[in-house]
């Protein structure tokens, strides 16, 4: 089963032989149509209940409720990130899909304004696994990697910790030919700051 929200605009693409990430044209038509779309994070969820799991895996992409432990000490956070996970030495060193582990670190998509999410999936789109954007298909991305290249730069503001204890919902596996729709949903939901606010400090810190 896929998300209804999903599935429509999926459709719509196939019968303008519109393929998901395939071309730059593709992702592009994807998320201009998914920015026209008006959907709370808890509605999108509740469209597909199979895709929610207890564990995340590195390189895919999920939407999540979460609180942060510090949240009192934050300019703003935001409530439901859309995080494609990483491996995090600060959690533990054991990857996010490791049960052992406390949390995990992740890029949060939300905390770049649109322009800017675009270009970074863009780049990340050069080191995903294979092009079957199937259940395997995953970004092969490290912290390592993402520092050491330049065409991530815009990582930075992204880069968050997130403890399995403060997370309120189980994980909304986004499958990967709905990346670029999920990605410029305006699914997120900040705590203490306007999107408009945290994305003006987002690309004052890629600048």
């Amino acid at each position: 089963m896929v998300a209804q929200v999903f599935d429509s605009l999926l459709t719509q693409g196939e019968k303008q032989n519109i393929l998901p990430s395939k071309t730059t044209e593709a992702r592009n038509w994807f998320r201009a149509q998914a920015s026209k779309v008006s959907l709370n994070p808890n509605s999108l969820m509740a469209q597909d209940k199979s895709a929610m799991v207890s564990v995340p895996m590195i390189g895919q992409m999920y939407l999540f409720a979460y609180d942060p432990k510090l949240k009192e000490k934050l300019p703003y956070y935001d409530r439901y990130p859309l995080v494609f996970p990483l491996d995090s030495n600060r959690l533990g060193g054991r990857a996010a899909g490791s049960s052992s582990a406390q949390g995990f670190m992740g890029l949060n998509m939300h905390y770049l304004p649109l322009r800017l999410r675009a270009r970074l999936m863009d780049a990340l789109y050069t080191v995903i696994s294979d092009d079957n954007y199937d259940d395997r298909t995953h970004l092969q991305i490290s912290y390592k990697l993402l520092s050491s290249v330049s065409r991530y730069r815009f990582y930075k503001p992204c880069l968050k910790q997130y403890l399995f204890s403060h997370v309120r919902t189980k994980f909304f596996r986004i499958d990967p030919k709905s990346w670029d729709i999920a990605l410029f949903m305006p699914l997120e939901r900040f705590s203490g700051a306007s999107p408009s606010a945290v994305h003006r400090d987002s690309y004052a810190k890629v600048q």
